[in-house]
């Protein structure tokens, strides 16, 4: 890899070993070597620049997570050492609510949520990020609800307020993979959003990772919640903003990381409550496993306290 330190074999292997380093290590002042300065970082309700920020915000889950693990369940990748690297990274975090944190004073409760974290990474440093966590999962399993989450957040900040996130430097071009399969799958969800079901992109007993830690067996459970979704935010503007598919021979599959934005007004009932009228701006990541053709894993990242926060805002 051009540009990295030579002990890194590949792209995958040096975003496990930075992010065993930060964060299983604690060692957070490797943050500044593998961050660079100006580095930009999106969520669904924040935009920072700078590694200052990803120092404090680690700083700060740690603070209310001390014992929170990164565990590295896929690593999908795409680009090259010319253009840059970028890397789906997909983690599972057992840890405690140990301490205080902007999910309040310290519960006790033992929590797992995921995170996907694509990171555009050139000589030897990251130097774009977006990440999406279920937040959600994270505040009904320390005994609130996303929505609670939401007001408290809206509240603290006085309001949403969302810079737009700058684009990467060096120019990165966000890589749309044209492998078959991977062009399906984001057919399929842009068809989804249109209103048509999942079908012959997915296995009939697929199993899915949704927002609040929840799961859906079997592709009808998983058509109602795509319906859940598209019955809040309907007609709305759906982009693929990044679309990859990495092929694995020893274990006969192939794996998609697909990060999409939806922009659309909050006009059905439903998952987020009475319609608004609000206009939100949803950031999502999926990862999904295909055998034989069809996804028979899947998991959906969405920040439902990011949604529930948009569509909240109008009745402050």
């Amino acid at each position: 890899m051009k540009g990295f330190d030579a002990e890194f074999v590949d792209l995958d292997h040096y975003i496990r070993v930075i992010t065993d380093r930060i964060w299983e290590g604690r060692r957070i002042d490797d943050i500044e070597r593998y961050y660079s300065d100006d580095c930009a970082v999106e969520t669904p309700s924040s935009v920072t620049i700078g590694v200052r920020s990803v120092i404090d915000g680690t700083r700060a889950t740690l603070l209310a997570f001390p014992d929170r693990r990164l565990l590295a369940e896929d690593v999908i990748a795409s680009g090259d050492e010319l253009g840059g690297y970028l890397s789906s990274h997909r983690i599972f975090s057992p840890m405690t609510h140990a301490g205080p944190g902007v999910f309040g004073a310290a519960s006790g409760k033992p929590v797992y949520a995921r995170t996907i974290a694509d990171c555009v990474c050139v000589n030897n440093r990251i130097v774009h990020e977006w990440l999406v966590r279920d937040q959600a999962a994270i505040a009904r399993q320390i005994g609130s609800h996303e929505r609670d989450v939401a007001q408290r957040w809206l509240n603290e900040r006085d309001g949403f307020h969302k810079a737009a996130m700058p684009p990467a430097h060096p120019p990165y071009v966000s890589f749309i993979d044209t492998h078959a399969l991977a062009a399906n799958y984001a057919d399929a969800h842009r068809h989804a959003w249109a209103g048509k079901a999942l079908s012959a992109s997915h296995a009939d007993a697929v199993i899915t990772a949704v927002p609040a830690g929840e799961a859906r067996v079997g592709l009808a459970a998983l058509n109602a919640f795509w319906q859940h979704m598209r019955t809040a935010f309907p007609g709305g503007d759906f982009s693929v903003e990044h679309l990859v598919a990495n092929t694995r021979a020893d274990r006969k599959t192939t794996a998609v990381a697909m990060r999409w934005r939806l922009r659309a007004t909050h006009q059905g009932a439903g998952r987020y409550g009475a319609p608004s009228g609000r206009s939100v701006d949803i950031l999502g990541i999926q990862h999904a496993e295909f055998e034989n053709g069809k996804v028979v894993r899947e998991w959906v990242l969405i920040d439902d306290v990011a949604v529930w926060m948009q569509v909240l805002e109008s009745n402050g």
